[in-house]
Parts: structure tokens; sequence; C-alpha cells
């Protein structure tokens, strides 16, 4: 149980602290109230453990000066060109497109998908590892990917092997910008609140949900390797007025990462119910199916929130008016969904990265 120590002698200055990342949500909301509770705690925990609160300095980018854009706003006409010309210089893996050849087979067995994902053995292990975990908390072994198929439906084992593909496929991002394992920690950790989430939410999509948590922020990416000057500047944007960093991104580049990682999904050919959660996973209410939005939505304010006692860098993006309450959880649902993930997360993220 999280317990705020109210009388802690840094208690004044973890509750400042914290409050800073809370700045753009609603602090009135149940569920706001309750996150900011249980982070205030967490973070007297960690500060107890010797976790020391960053300085200004720590949370900046530094060594930026030599980046240069490959694309120039005035230029570059949006998304599409961007996500064009890196498809174009830079092949997916293989067992990413022999996977999708099956799954657009209507006469596709689950022992097809299995054949594929099979033959790649780095694939295969991740995947194995992690069905094998707490996460999934099979009460037998998972030994094979057709024990896996038959367990867990061919729609849930292809959209983790697509993720698990998507995650190698990105390389070459300027180390100044953002380190690779905090940036896919994060996306792992979003997509196991999803995960988390969808198993308590009534008539939620729960095949896709871990997937679409872990390719969330995808499109940042993108912006990383083509816009490396502008992203810093973004991030610069969002950390010096606390800003949400997908309304940074719309400051410096006139659209964000959603837009961008929905180009690319659908550039890869990914099923059109994945891409509609990268799209609109800041704007749920818009989604072609708000729940399912809206559980990502969640997932990734308690993903920030759970960073901030180690060091998390950017306030939490808030939650669109009604995507809480499209979930029928209450408030007490947030500090056992921080216990889960806690749970989880050193593990999940050893099986990926």
């Amino acid at each position: 149980m999280y317990q705020i120590d109210t009388s802690a002698a840094n208690f004044p200055e973890a509750d400042d602290y914290v409050r800073g990342f809370f700045l753009y949500v609603d602090p009135d909301h149940e569920a706001m109230v309750a996150l900011y509770r249980v982070t205030v705690a967490r973070t007297l925990a960690a500060l107890r453990a010797g976790w020391a609160f960053p300085t200004i300095d720590q949370l900046m980018p530094r060594n930026v000066e030599h980046l240069r854009d490959m694309f120039y706003q005035e230029q570059q006409g949006g998304a599409r060109e961007m996500v064009d010309a890196e498809t174009k210089i830079a092949s997916f893996p293989d067992v990413y497109f022999r996977l999708r050849e099956v799954l657009d087979r209507p006469t596709s067995s689950a022992d097809d998908v299995a054949d594929v994902v099979g033959t790649d053995v780095a694939l295969t292990a991740k995947l194995l590892k992690l069905v094998n975990s707490p996460l999934y908390a099979f009460a037998e072994p998972i030994d094979s990917v057709s024990h896996a198929v038959s367990l867990l439906g061919v729609r849930e084992v292809s959209n983790l092997a697509l993720g698990i593909s998507t995650i190698n496929f990105f390389k070459d991002i300027p180390p100044e910008l953002i380190d690779m394992r905090t940036f896919w920690k994060h996306s792992l950790s979003v997509g196991i609140f999803s995960k988390l989430l969808a198993a308590r939410v009534r008539g939620a999509n729960t095949e896709r949900l871990f997937t679409a948590g872990l390719l969330h922020d995808v499109g940042r990416l993108i912006l990383f390797k083509k816009l490396p000057y502008a992203s810093t500047q973004a991030l610069i944007h969002a950390r010096s007025n606390m800003l949400p960093v997908v309304d940074a991104e719309t400051d410096v580049f006139g659209y964000d990462h959603t837009n961008v990682g929905q180009t690319l999904l659908a550039a890869w050919n990914f099923p059109q119910e994945m891409t509609d959660l990268v799209r609109f996973h800041h704007t749920p209410m818009q989604a072609p199916i708000p729940l399912d939005a809206a559980i990502v939505q969640v997932a990734d304010n308690l993903a920030n929130a759970a960073e901030i006692p180690a060091g998390g860098k950017f306030v939490l993006p808030g939650l669109a008016p009604g995507a809480w309450e499209l979930l029928g959880l209450g408030p007490d649902s947030i500090e056992p969904l921080m216990e889960l993930y806690d749970l989880h997360i050193e593990e999940v993220t050893e099986t990926f990265l």
C-alpha cells in the first residue's frame, strides 16, 4: 500500500515536485486526485531509498547543436513525406511481411501463424518469454508458439509479433535526443497498463491493447530520425513550459507524433484497428472505438506518473473529457494497478530489451 507521510521532512518538496507534472490535468478529476496521491507516496518512497530529485540540467537535451534536420517545416508537407522517405531507405523485418500475408489469407490457420513466427529465433524467444511472464499468469509453461496461439488466439499472438518486430526496426536515433531503452520502457509501461486496464473493463479488446500501448509513440521515432534538431526544440519547449510533449510538437511542427504514427503503421499495412489506436490515443473520443483508445490514454497517464519517481521528464498529457468514465472504473482502482505494474515492469522490460 502506498502511504503518504505528510510529516516527513521532504514531504513539501515531494509534493511540489509531483505537482509540476500534473499541471495539465484536471485537479478535481477523481482519477487524477487518486493518481496524484499515489505518485506523491511513490516519490517519498523513492527518496527514502536514496533517489534524488534531478536538476533542470539533467532534464534537458544536451550536445544537440550539431544535429541537422532532413526536412523543413515550410518544405516537408507533413508526416507522409517523412514516412515515405524512411520506408524507402529502410526495410522492415521479413518475418513481418510473411506474417501479414498469412493474416490476410482467409484460409490461414493457427499453425500457419506459428510456422511463420517460428522461423525467427529471436522473435520466438521474446514472444515465449513474454507469454510466460507474470503478465499473462498462465498456470502451465508455454513451450512453443503453437501452444501460445492455442491459448491466446491468432490475433493476439500476431499483434505481439508485429510489436516485437517494430522494436527491432528502429536504429540510429541520435543518442543526444533520447535513450532508446528509456523510450521503449515507457512504451512497454503503457502496454502493461493497457493490458491491466483491459482485463478490468467490460467490452475492451484485450487482444490488441498491449501492442497498441507498445506502439503508441512510434511516430516520435520518425520525428527523431528526420527532424532531430526540431525534435530537440519541441522537447525543450515541453520541459521549459511544463507542456505535454504532444502539444509542444504541434507548436513546433504543426502536427504531432500521432499523425506520423498513423501514417507509418498504415504504410506498413498494420491492422486498421491498431492504426486507429495509435492515431487517437490523445483524442480517444474521436476514435472509431473510443473505449479502446481511452484505455491507451489512461495507460499513458499512468505510465507517465509511474516514471516520475524514477526521473521522468515530461508532464502528464491529461485525459480527454469522458475518457475515464468510459472505462467504468472507480478511483480506488489506481493504487492496485500501480502495484501490479511494479510486479511486471522489470521482467517485461528485460524480455524485450
